[in-house]
């Protein structure tokens, strides 16, 4: 179930899908879809523009480096998801056996949507079905900073018959061909959030959902965002003592509950600020503060500018990394 962002006001938690809000605000679309092989040794860094990137490995196994973190091996039938950019991307890929450092390689095209990396007389080690989105969402930066930096999802069909569906849409100038590839990427990407959130996952919202507790203070704080949350108040949505709650939320969602309830709040205001036509007292009571002043203090401390100017600014100029 997709929740309508445009909506927000009270509605019954249990109506509430905070992932799928995340990912609707997100907005994204198919850059495209290839089948990339590699072979012999190769390492290739993450050189996509700084584009969310994902990837079904179909056959062999690599190794997904990041800075300062141990690599994480992947196998044939695992799905890998990188919603992050910046900081927080990974540094890229290689073989188990890769080259020195500083060697350059570059994709060459050998069919149509067909790519390969590394020694041209080596035999193949490795293929993948790899795919790069945009999230067209002025908030991406805000909004991914939610997401973890990578999801691995291992034995999960499902994910490979969405990316053939998602891949065979950004082949073909099908009539709705836009509409069909966000929605496809809209279920690509729940599903690998919840697939990629189990308890050794990294921290995310994707985690916080899983968790019997947890899910029920994330759901109430996407329900009401109005609503004048305390820690007290939402570790008795998850029936916890609020040291207890505070702790198991901070290390399962990655944030504290009250910075995760305001980049929600800000996130929520940028849009309505940019599709509602609100005035800023009116956007002000919608998340959660009492006047108008105290919210463009709050906004313009977060986002880098004042409510009016966001709201009448290019939307390409409004992400702030």
């Amino acid at each position: 179930m997709v929740v309508n962002p445009d909506f927000i006001g009270d509605r019954p938690d249990m109506s509430i899908d905070p992932l799928a809000d995340i990912v609707t605000l997100l907005r994204p679309s198919a850059s495209f879809s290839k089948l990339v092989e590699y072979a012999g040794r190769w390492r290739i860094r993450r050189d996509v523009e700084g584009k969310p990137v994902y990837f079904a490995v179909l056959e062999g196994e690599c190794r997904v480096v990041s800075a300062g973190q141990a690599s994480v091996v992947v196998r044939a039938g695992d799905f890998v998801l990188l919603p992050a950019t910046g900081n927080r991307a990974i540094d890229g890929i290689e073989s188990m056996d890769p080259p020195p450092y500083g060697a350059v390689m570059s994709p060459t095209e050998i069919g149509e949507g067909r790519f390969r990396i590394g020694q041209a007389d080596q035999p193949v080690n490795l293929r993948m079905q790899v795919g790069i989105c945009s999230f067209a969402s002025p908030d991406a930066a805000l909004l991914v900073s939610l997401l973890p930096a990578m999801v691995v999802a291992r034995g999960e069909p499902r994910l490979a018959t969405l990316m053939d569906l998602v891949g065979d849409e950004t082949r073909k100038a099908r009539p709705g061909r836009e509409l069909v590839l966000e929605r496809l990427l809209e279920v690509l990407l729940i599903e690998a959030l919840r697939c990629g959130s189990s308890p050794a996952a990294m921290p995310s919202l994707a985690r916080g959902l899983s968790d019997d507790r947890l899910v029920a203070a994330l759901r109430a704080m996407h329900a009401r965002p109005a609503h004048p949350w305390t820690v007290t108040d939402l570790a008795a949505e998850a029936a916890m003592s609020r040291s207890a709650f505070f702790a198991r939320f901070t290390s399962t969602v990655g944030i504290p509950p009250i910075a995760y309830l305001l980049t929600w709040r800000m996130a929520l205001a940028k849009r309505l600020l940019r599709t509602r036509g609100l005035a800023i007292g009116q956007v002000a009571a919608e998340v959660g503060y009492g006047s108008a002043s105290t919210f463009s203090t709050a906004f313009t401390r977060y986002v880098g500018m004042p409510p009016m100017r966001y709201a009448r600014a290019p939307e390409q100029t409004s992400i702030r990394e």
